[in-house]
């Protein structure tokens, strides 16, 4: 069964086998100094020698050969002959030693076949046990169901989810038999280790994003390898016995259990699903979680069990808030001017958690029909009669009605800036924030830039400022007093005419006010919005919020703006102010199935000149919490 995927580059990459770099944990911590696997000539995977005595593998080595110990185990590899075994048999030939960055690595295969435990082998990390192998020499062969004579190596719970965090299984769909095993043969032809129990399967469904979990219970723990490819991947048990079968599971992959000469495997084809495997203890078993994308037109949803830590997601209705602690701050993010681009992207461009879209734009310029301030400048004027939300450099945010202008200063000269924006009128001073490719400037005007306080160069006619330069034009002879040289003072500073403003530094207007104090403002012929057109027609809304003293997004699933604040007030919020909404509306949180975030929209929306992104504040971090439960 052939299923779409997200087109994901490392997720992909695991999916078919191919080496990719994964940190290392040692008992669910990351190891610090951060050790990663390598990729390798002759394996997908290794690890240097010198980092083998962490994982409690002894080894010796000479000119001539190579020895490792693990407990009972030992593997020794001579150039001319391979490797040899002593206290286990090898199922299959083992890749060679290999030079990576003048260190000497072995495949994650010869680690495996020495019986090293994992609690998680995931595309995103290498979990060793970590606990020291318990040598043991039985006097007598052991039964079928007894004691391995690998390293016996307890498994612990594992602590730390933002190690690992495996896709729960929906707790309303439980992991339930799907095939009994019967008993296995009682003479495989070898003295098998341990035996596998049985195979239960369970698949739940979150919007576009399917989620299988197959479980393979064993009377004992047991060593494995894994071998990944384009359709699915295969488990080799070394010394386990089983009982051949085959069975088709709830989400049409197929699964089949075979025994040969030296053990037995489990070959489970997900028609391109991703996959992620990790142990459990007490009994011990091999977990295997299938996370596929049915329909890649359908935007993946938000993984409430996985939220960035300091997030918190509540659903009323169609009605959907995210808020976010203080760990966080809100932030204006922009494309390139006269640019779009995906919320998700300009999220992830600054390092943030969660993004929503902005501002009104025109869709044939790309270009903001409204104010948009970036460190204390306006690279979009204002229309002065729409709400607008502004943020300190804490974050902290301001709701209101602010009427910005341009203040140019110096010794004996006060002057306000007109106009915002490339094209010059020779009868106004027009400011402009330069992106390196835009002109402003005309023949027979002049144009200052000004850097630092000062007049950085002076020039006539037209001129492309470099990006961040902040250009100011006018007529020379209209105003005489900005006829000025290179050097001399000239600061520019924006004055908000809004009390309580001073000191806000980003800015972003789009309206209308929604609800202020906890009460429905909406006043539609303040702002000048048309209530009979397009804008105000019930669709998908969006808004900036505060609730309980945390900044927030708002995701309405459909109705107008009047119905939009009604719900706000209802469900709590102290403040909000509707952002373009419609087929912009877009929010967007990091994490989620196959590590590629989700959407609160259940439709893909068009890309955006801005959004409002949340970033970690500076000396924090943010990482994924589950609640997943084994």
């Amino acid at each position: 069964m052939k299923r779409p995927v997200l087109r994901l580059a490392l997720l992909l990459s695991a999916a078919l086998g191919l080496a990719q770099a994964r940190p290392v944990a040692i008992g669910g911590v990351v190891t610090s100094p951060r050790i990663e696997t390598k990729p390798l000539q002759h394996a997908a995977e290794g690890l240097p020698l010198w980092f083998l005595s962490r994982l409690n593998v002894q080894v010796s080595s000479s000119p001539l050969d190579l020895r490792l110990s693990y407990g009972d185990r030992s593997l020794t590899y001579v150039q001319a002959t391979g490797w040899s075994a002593q206290g286990l048999t090898l199922s299959g030939p083992l890749p060679a030693p290999e030079v990576y960055n003048s260190s000497v690595h072995v495949g994650l295969e010869v680690l495996r076949a020495l019986g090293l435990p994992t609690l998680a082998d995931t595309p995103d990390v290498l979990d060793f046990a970590g606990t020291p192998p318990v040598a043991t020499v039985p006097s007598t062969p052991p039964p079928a169901v007894s004691t391995p004579s690998v390293p016996s190596v307890p498994a612990p719970v594992i602590p730390a989810p933002a190690v690992v965090v495996p896709v729960p299984v929906t707790p309303s769909v439980p992991v339930t038999p799907s095939v009994p095993v019967a008993a296995p043969p009682s003479q495989p032809g070898f003295t098998p280790l341990a035996s596998l129990s049985s195979v239960r399967s369970s698949r739940s469904l979150d919007r576009n994003i399917e989620v299988q979990r197959v479980v393979l219970d064993f009377t004992a723990q047991v060593p494995y390898t894994v071998t990944r490819d384009r359709s699915g991947l295969t488990l080799t048990l070394p010394g386990v016995s089983v009982s051949p079968q085959t069975q088709t599971l709830a989400s049409g992959d197929s699964l089949g259990v075979t025994l040969g000469a030296q053990g037995g495997s489990v070959r489970l084809d997900t028609g391109g699903g991703v996959s992620e495997i990790f142990t459990l203890s007490d009994p011990y078993r091999i977990v295997i979680d299938t996370t596929t994308n049915l329909n890649p037109q359908v935007p993946p949803p938000v993984q409430q069990d996985a939220l960035p830590v300091g997030v918190t997601l509540r659903r009323q209705g169609g009605l959907t808030l995210l808020t976010f602690d203080d760990r966080y701050q809100p932030k204006v993010v922009t494309a390139p001017l006269g640019r779009t681009s995906g919320v998700a992207d300009l999220v992830r461009s600054v390092g943030g958690v969660a993004g929503v879209n902005g501002g009104y734009f025109d869709p044939a310029s790309s270009l903001p029909v409204d104010l948009v301030a970036l460190g204390g400048l306006m690279v979009s004027p204002s229309l002065e009669k729409r709400a607008t939300v502004g943020f300190d450099v804490q974050g902290a945010a301001r709701l209101g009605y602010p009427r910005p202008r341009y203040l140019l200063s110096a010794p004996g000269l006060a002057l306000t800036v007109n106009s915002v924006g490339a094209r010059a009128n020779p009868l106004w001073v027009t400011a402009f924030v330069g992106d390196g490719r835009t002109a402003v400037g005309a023949d027979g005007l002049s144009t200052l830039i000004l850097s630092g306080g000062v007049v950085s160069r002076v020039q006539s006619g037209r001129v492309v400022p470099v990006t961040g330069e902040f250009a100011v034009t006018f007529d020379p002879g209209r105003y005489p007093q900005l006829n000025l040289l290179p050097g001399s003072p000239l600061n520019a500073a924006l004055n908000w005419q809004a009390s309580g403003w001073d000191d806000v530094r980003e800015a972003l207007a789009a309206g209308p006010l929604l609800v202020s104090g906890g009460r429905v403002v909406l006043d539609a012929a303040r702002e000048g919005f048309d209530t009979s057109g397009s804008i105000w027609r019930a669709t998908r809304q969006v808004a900036f919020i505060q609730m309980g003293g945390r900044p927030g997004i708002a995701y309405l699933d459909n109705g107008s703006p009047d119905a939009f604040a009604r719900a706000l007030a209802g469900a709590g919020v102290s403040s909000a102010m509707r952002l373009d909404s419609g087929s912009s509306a877009t929010v967007f949180v990091t994490g989620g199935y196959l590590h590629a975030g989700g959407y609160l929209n259940t439709v893909w929306s068009r890309t955006v000149p801005n959004a409002l992104v949340f970033v970690p504040k500076a000396g924090t971090s943010a990482r994924a919490e589950s609640t997943d439960s084994r």
